[in-house]
């Protein structure tokens, strides 16, 4: 009677130790409308962060019978170090750049979208090409992609630490163009009022993905990626995208 009792507590330990392995946090930022707190503020838990890419994984992790906690934070770069530094952590949504490649394991694309600059109603600018950008003040969002990639091309973005503050901005005159994303620009351009802003130039794309942790189980990473295709197959991540 002893050796199955020690066999059955065994396999409870290992039981424990799998489920405590598949466990993750997954961070993120108010990047609308693919994550944001419900208050508006720049902290929240669970069911406190709504948006795309936050139900979208809500539903993966469900499907792949992973554990994952959500939690937005503030500063970007804050969140962005610990998902690299930290086992056991991913962060959501994100550009995967040729120099993020290596640094961590990915699932997706969860959505995706156009790179832009974007323009008044009013304005005279017409571009076509980042070269001709360069006359202009353009502002941007630090951390964010599509900003780092005209820094990178050696235009000068002024960058803010809230990319709320950049419609208005914008629509002040205090920049030219604003760079941003076609969908979560235009969104949060609405959530303030600003209906006229358009496309000056599409000058990438973006698609978005969840980013984990160098030390995540390949095994896990699997299902995850598994459960994705799945929902994907059924319709569900467009009627997600839909809502919003």
């Amino acid at each position: 009677m002893l050796f199955p009792r020690l066999l059955a507590l065994l396999l409870l330990l290992v039981g424990t130790v799998s489920a405590r392995a598949e466990s993750l946090v997954l961070l993120t930022e108010n990047l609308p409308p693919f994550n944001m707190a419900v208050s508006g503020g720049n902290f929240a838990r669970d069911e406190g962060i709504t948006g795309i890419s936050a139900e979208t994984l809500r539903l993966v992790c469900q499907r792949a019978a992973v554990e994952c906690r959500q939690i937005l934070r503030f500063p970007w770069q804050r969140v962005y170090d610990q998902a690299l530094k930290d086992a056991g952590y991913g962060l959501f949504s994100v550009a995967r750049t040729a120099e993020r490649e290596a640094l961590f394991k990915w699932v997706g694309p969860i959505a995706g979208e156009d790179w832009v600059l974007l323009a008044r109603g009013d304005s005279s600018i017409r571009l076509g090409s980042l070269e001709q950008a360069r006359q202009y003040r353009l502002g941007g969002y630090k951390g964010d992609a599509p900003s780092q990639r005209l820094v990178d091309d050696g235009l000068t973005v002024q960058l803010s630490l809230y990319d709320k503050e950049n419609p208005e901005r914008l629509a002040k005159g205090q920049i030219d163009l604003w760079v941003t994303s076609s969908i979560a620009g235009q969104y949060l351009a609405r959530q303030q009022g600003y209906r006229d802003f358009r496309v000056a130039l599409t000058f990438g794309r973006g698609d978005l993905y969840l980013a984990l942790n160098r030390q995540t189980a390949d095994a896990t990473v699997d299902k995850l990626r598994a459960a994705l295709e799945q929902l994907r197959g059924e319709g569900q991540l467009q009627a997600i995208a839909q809502k919003y």
